[in-house]
């Protein structure tokens, strides 16, 4: 039997940390080794958005350079890891129990939200990979439904990898053109209360965070890049805890935050 996986969250930032040295270039170098070896993995990302749920069930998803404008080197860098339509299959049998809709695409590629990160943490590119799209018309209580009916997976040994930003302000980001100084002061406080309510594992506070994170609309103007992480909650069960792994602020403004979350008990033995 394969062994249980937590489901992670990472943030992956400009598609430049593929090839710029930074804190969290390295930690996500260093992140699969910390991990125990998937059999497959399932890729929640922000950066593919559909109406309903849905899953890439391509047998060789191809790689999407889905930026415009960026050094040469990142177009050259390609992931060329097998798919796992076996895995999707059974993430259709587990959102129709749920009574989650879910479409299957055959055709679709891994966006950068899911190859940079899987570049860094797994560059022989050999565990089979697949992707599953979030829904920005659907709330955080959706998404985290959607995780809890993927749970099963983390013990049949598919790691459950959320990718996206714990914060997410490109105008803030595009406005400051890398004066720091000038930074405004919301990141920090957003992560801080981030860590309080995943380390408590509070479901309640986490579903309601636009009402209750400081700073939520400067945080995240749309939510795309936070709705992987309420997926990975979920995928750790009712009874969750988060626990953070990597913090660093970027730019002044975008954070770059990673959790593992797994079931309460798990952590206290």
């Amino acid at each position: 039997m394969s062994e249980s996986m937590p489901s992670v969250f990472v943030s992956h930032g400009a598609p430049t940390i593929a090839i710029d040295d930074s804190a969290s270039r390295r930690f996500l170098a260093g992140l699969g080794a910390r991990l125990p070896r998937p059999r497959a993995i399932v890729v929640v990302s922000g950066h593919w958005e559909c109406a309903c749920p849905a899953v890439l069930a391509s047998l060789r998803p191809p790689t999407i350079h889905d930026f415009y404008g960026f050094p040469e080197p990142l177009y050259a860098l390609y992931y060329p890891a097998p798919g796992a339509p076996s895995v999707a299959r059974r993430i259709e049998q587990l959102c129709a129990a749920a009574d989650l809709p879910l479409i299957s695409d055959p055709a679709r590629g891994l966006d950068h939200g899911a190859w940079i990160p899987l570049q860094l943490m797994y560059p022989e590119h050999d565990i089979p990979v697949t992707q599953l799209a979030v829904c920005p018309n659907h709330d955080a209580a959706y998404h985290w439904r959607l995780g809890r009916a993927l749970a099963p997976l983390r013990d049949e040994g598919v790691l459950i990898l959320g990718s996206g930003a714990m914060t997410h302000n490109l105008g803030d980001f595009r406005e400051l053109r890398g004066n720091t100084a000038a930074a405004p002061d919301y990141a920090g406080a957003f992560c801080d209360w981030m860590a309080t309510t995943l380390e408590a594992g509070d479901t309640a506070a986490l579903t309601a965070w636009r009402e209750r994170a400081p700073h939520a609309l400067r945080a995240h103007p749309s939510e795309e890049h936070l709705l992987p992480l309420h997926v990975c909650a979920g995928a750790a069960g009712d009874d969750w805890r988060g626990r953070r792994l990597h913090h660093e602020i970027l730019h002044g403004v975008i954070a770059m935050d990673a959790y593992s979350f797994e079931p309460a008990l798990r952590r206290a033995a």
